[in-house]
């Protein structure tokens, strides 16, 4: 096959990244915006030994299975790589996907796997799903800012305010934004100079309690101060007004991070550089966006706005929030309900961006789990604690462990919301908190082993460990709940946990986003007794 050479070509699988995948004789290719049983004529773009890669430039006969997409950028936009697909066909791929990488890379036979897994959990209403979106801001050709998403594989941005798969007040807080930013000139963030200075605005919605929330991700390291004593004198007023609960935060932080006590410091000197303030209706007295009273004010304006926060991030990288978020209006969080469950979410927070479906997700984790009220559970890689206070609702006792200092402060105040005392919150590696744990109590304990009774893990992409796997092996626990975002490296966990003790019991797939070819799945494995 050589670059430039137009085939045809019968489509007969999907990729990982949503391209349609066919042979020529033999040859394989892979084909975007390309559906299953499609036949397309494509052109080679590029020609490697064994396969290459094609732009699709006619559609000769359409799959039945090929449907108008909902959105006019679906093809362009990263977002959406099977919006094409119908969505009963889309169900069926993901199944199929994750039970071929359980074969593939776990080892694991077709008749157990079929016996094992349930139909997959699809959606009632796959479109309007998502509670959190990140706009990236841009200029256009005629110097104009503009908001949307990237275009797949680059970061040119399609200009596009009314995103299918999220809430419709997106489009509404989206366009004050623009027209903001052209009224007063302020400028979107260029990433190949490094100027500008609107780079993201974030997005969250409170299914449950309709709450809503805008973070400003903004190129600056401190805010301006340039409005001279009257503003100076203020803060500091405001500041000694808050005293108390600054002590407060400064003690926590300071045994994350000494940067904190110098922040609650310079507040009360009245050179404020980066806070959570939480008065409600406070438009914040520091200047990180020019006139931004008055964008603070029409965004307020917008029934069920809660939190008006910012960001900075002044680095040059591709990580979008910055480290820390200050509050120009309203509280530092939002509130929302997983089942019975009621959670805090800061700008900076982990949770799950479909809310409906991580209900019934969290819903067959407690069901694996298989709780009776006395047992001691493990939560690894907890986040804000949504599957811990979960699953406290019905265990002894949980303890979670988390990387994000901030993420575990979320979870212990979620935790004390719900009034729920059996669940203690741990920050570290999970790779490193459960095999020092082992490792102690073994010390402590010659002879013995510490008890689970079931571990959960919910790791990102890359899996688990092979130290957390081998002490989690070593705990013993009756079950152990596996939820996975990615079926690669799930199935590359289990072949190593099923090899050393354990049997694969149950599982179902559940799709957590629509439109793309990303789902997640559930799996419960249990100890053989010998």
């Amino acid at each position: 096959m050589q670059k430039n050479e137009s085939v045809t070509v019968a489509i007969q699988d999907i990729g990982v990244n949503g391209e349609g995948i066919g042979r020529v004789n033999g040859y394989t290719l892979f084909i975007k915006d390309a559906v299953i049983g499609d036949v397309v004529e494509a052109r080679v773009t590029k020609a490697k030994k064994n396969y290459g890669y094609a732009r699709l430039m006619k559609i000769i006969t359409p799959s039945e299975h090929r449907v108008e997409p909902v959105c006019k950028f679906a093809r362009k936009c990263g977002g959406c790589q099977i919006q094409e697909m119908s969505y009963e066909k889309q169900l069926e791929f993901k199944r199929n996907k994750v039970l071929g990488n359980l074969e593939r890379i776990g080892g694991f036979s077709p008749e157990l796997l079929a016996e094992v897994f349930g139909p997959i959990i699809g959606m009632e209403k796959p479109f309007g799903y998502r509670n959190k979106a990140q706009f990236p801001f841009g200029t256009d050709k005629n110097g104009q800012p503009i908001t949307g998403f990237y275009a797949g594989r680059t970061h040119d941005i399609i200009a596009n305010t009314d995103c299918a798969l999220g809430v419709g007040v997106n489009k509404e807080i989206l366009e004050i934004v623009l027209a903001f930013m052209k009224k007063y000139g302020v400028r979107s963030y260029d990433e190949k100079t490094g100027e500008g200075l609107i780079r993201h605005v974030l997005i969250r919605y409170g299914f449950a309690t309709k709450e809503i929330m805008v973070c400003f991700v903004v190129n600056k390291e401190i805010a301006d101060c340039g409005d001279g004593e009257k503003r100076r004198n203020k803060e500091a007023s405001d500041c000694r007004s808050d005293e108390n609960r600054w002590e407060k935060q400064a003690s926590y932080f300071s045994s994350v991070d000494n940067r904190w006590d110098k922040e609650a410091s310079d507040c009360r000197n009245g050179e404020h550089q980066g806070s959570m303030r939480q008065t409600k209706g406070s438009r914040g007295s520091s200047g990180w966006i020019p006139h931004q009273e008055v964008l603070v004010e029409e965004l307020a304006r917008i029934p069920g706005m809660t939190s008006i926060t910012v960001s900075p991030n002044h680095r040059q990288t591709n990580v979008i929030m910055g480290e820390r978020y200050e509050v120009l209006w309203g509280q530092p969080f939002i509130t929302d309900y997983i089942g019975a469950v009621k959670y805090q979410i800061s700008p900076l927070s982990f949770y799950q961006v479909n809310p409906v479906q991580t209900e019934k997700l969290y819903g067959l984790a407690m069901e694996y789990a298989d709780l009776k009220g006395r047992e001691t559970v493990w939560d690894l890689y907890c986040g804000i604690g949504t599957i811990s206070l979960f699953l406290a609702q019905k265990a002894g006792k949980v303890y979670g462990v988390e990387i994000v200092p901030q993420a575990v402060e979320d979870a212990r105040r979620n935790a004390e919301i719900n009034g729920i005392e059996n669940a203690e919150f741990y920050v570290g590696k999970a790779e490193e908190v459960l095999p020092g744990h082992y490792e102690r109590y073994e010390k402590e304990h010659p002879g013995e082993r510490p008890h689970a009774d079931v571990i959960v893990v919910d790791p990102p992409r890359k899996g688990c460990d092979e130290t957390l796997l081998k002490t989690m092996a070593d705990m013993r626990p009756e079950r152990i709940v596996y939820v996975s975002c990615d079926s690669a490296t799930l199935a590359r966990d289990l072949k190593y946990l099923c090899g050393r003790g354990y049997e694969m019991k149950k599982g179902r797939v559940v799709d957590q986003f629509g439109m793309s070819v990303h789902t997640e799945c559930v799996v419960l494995i249990q100890r053989k007794h010998i």
